[in-house]
Formats: C-alpha cells, structure tokens, sequence
C-alpha cells in the first residue's frame, strides 16, 4: 500500500463526495436564491458523483491490492 497514492485518492473522494453535497444542496434552493444561478447544478452533481464511484473503485483496488481487470483479463 503506497502512503501519497492513497492519501491522493482520499483528497479526490472526499472532495468530490463535497462537490456532491454542494450541488445537492444547490439545486434543492430556489433558483432565485443559488450561489450562481447560471451554474447547471444537476450536471455538476452527475459528474462528480461519477467521479466518486471512479476514486471508490481505485481505493478499493489500492488497499486489497487487486487490480480491476474485464472479464477477458486484459
């Protein structure tokens, strides 16, 4: 287990489950009273919460050790 790639992927998770929060919150509000209205909230919130399972897979792989492989082990 590699100390700065794990500390790394920890940074990128929390950060990216934050912008998640973020979003939620934001697009729970009024359009009238968002942060930056201008801003597409749910489009935000579906990228980072696409970044989210990506950094959980790689931590996953990190402190197993296992690599992800397909199904035809390439």
């Amino acid at each position: 287990m590699d100390g700065p790639d794990l500390t790394e992927t920890l940074i990128a998770l929390v950060s990216a489950l934050a912008l998640v929060g973020v979003a939620n919150w934001q697009l729970r509000r009024p359009i009238d009273r968002r942060l930056f209205p201008i801003v597409p909230w749910l489009g935000v919130q579906f990228v980072a919460a696409a970044i989210v399972l990506v950094f959980a897979a790689h931590l996953v792989s990190l402190l197993t050790g296992h690599h992800f492989t397909s199904r035809n082990g390439i």
